[in-house]
C-alpha cells in the first residue's frame, strides 16, 4: 500500500462571513502542504459556520467564482481539500448542506448531506451525497454530520471499497461521548480508517466539543485534538503503520 497522508482541518468559523472564512481555510492548506497532507476535511459548513438563519442568503452556486482563490491554493499547493459550504444546485430548489471537494488538480466535486439532523428540513433540504474519492491508491467516502448516524451511510461506503470515512461535523460535548463511539465502531466494523473533523469552537448557537479525530482500521485511536480551538490533526499511515501529530494553526 502506499503512503497516505490525511488531516482534519479543526477551524473555528466566524458566523456568516466567508471572505475570512476563505483566508482562514487557506491558511489552513498551507499548513496542510507543509505537513505532506494529500487529502484536508474541514467541518460542516465550515465557510459560514453553522448558521441555518443565514443559509439561505449565504448559499451559492459551487462554480461561484466567490470560491475560485480556495480552489487556486488548494491546486497549488496539491492538497485535495473538503470544505463545507451552503450551496444550490441547478434545477433543484431547494438549499443543500454541502461538501464541496476542491481537488489537487482544479477539479471541483459536490458532496450534499443525505440525513438531516431534526430542524434542519426547516432551513435546508436532503441531499444527495456523492462518489467516492481517489486519493492515490485509496478510495474515500465522505459524510456530512447527521450522516454517520445512519448505520447503513458507513455500511454504503465499505461496500464501495472506501478504506476511509471522512466526515466533516458539528458536534458538542453533549453528543461526543456517543458520536465518536459510533465512528469508532464503524472503524473496527468496516475495517476503514474513519477521520472526524469538529468545529473549533461556537457556532450558529451550538458550543462544538472540539476534539476532533481520527482512527485506524483497526478502531485504535491515532490522533485527537485536545479540545476546541485551531488544530491540524494528521494522520500519516506507511507500510500498515499510522502515526498523528496536532499541529496547532494560528488564524489571526
Amino acid at each position: 500500500m502506499s503512503t497516505l497522508t490525511i488531516a482534519a482541518a479543526q477551524a473555528t468559523s466566524i458566523a456568516g462571513d466567508l471572505a475570512a472564512n476563505i483566508a482562514r481555510h487557506m491558511r489552513f492548506i498551507e499548513a496542510a502542504a507543509g505537513q505532506g497532507v494529500q487529502l484536508l476535511v474541514f467541518p460542516e459548513l465550515s465557510l459560514t459556520g453553522y448558521e441555518g438563519k443565514e443559509a439561505a442568503a449565504l448559499a451559492v452556486d459551487p462554480q461561484d467564482a466567490v470560491l475560485q482563490p480556495l480552489r487556486e491554493v488548494a491546486r497549488e499547493h496539491g492538497v485535495t481539500t473538503v470544505v463545507g459550504m451552503p450551496v444550490r444546485l441547478e434545477n433543484h430548489p431547494g438549499v443543500l448542506i454541502g461538501a464541496l471537494i476542491l481537488g489537487a488538480d482544479g477539479s471541483l466535486v459536490v458532496y450534499s448531506k443525505q440525513h438531516l439532523h431534526p430542524g434542519e428540513e426547516l432551513v435546508f433540504a436532503p441531499g444527495f451525497g456523492g462518489p467516492a474519492l481517489d486519493i492515490g491508491n485509496h478510495k474515500v467516502a465522505l459524510a456530512v454530520c447527521a450522516d454517520f448516524s445512519h448505520a447503513s451511510h458507513a455500511a454504503a461506503a465499505a461496500e464501495q471499497g472506501a478504506d476511509l470515512y471522512a466526515a466533516g461535523v458539528l458536534i458538542s460535548e453533549k453528543g461526543y461521548a456517543a458520536d465518536t463511539a459510533l465512528l469508532q465502531g464503524y472503524a473496527r466494523q468496516h475495517a476503514m480508517a474513519v477521520l472526524m473533523a469538529n468545529h473549533g469552537g461556537l457556532t450558529g448557537g451550538w458550543q462544538s466539543a472540539g476534539r476532533s479525530a481520527i482512527w485506524s482500521e483497526n478502531g485504535s485511536l491515532v490522533v485527537s485534538a485536545p479540545g476546541v480551538g485551531d488544530f491540524l490533526l494528521v494522520a500519516q499511515r506507511d507500510a500498515g503503520t499510522w502515526q498523528g501529530r496536532v499541529v496547532p494553526v494560528m488564524v489571526g
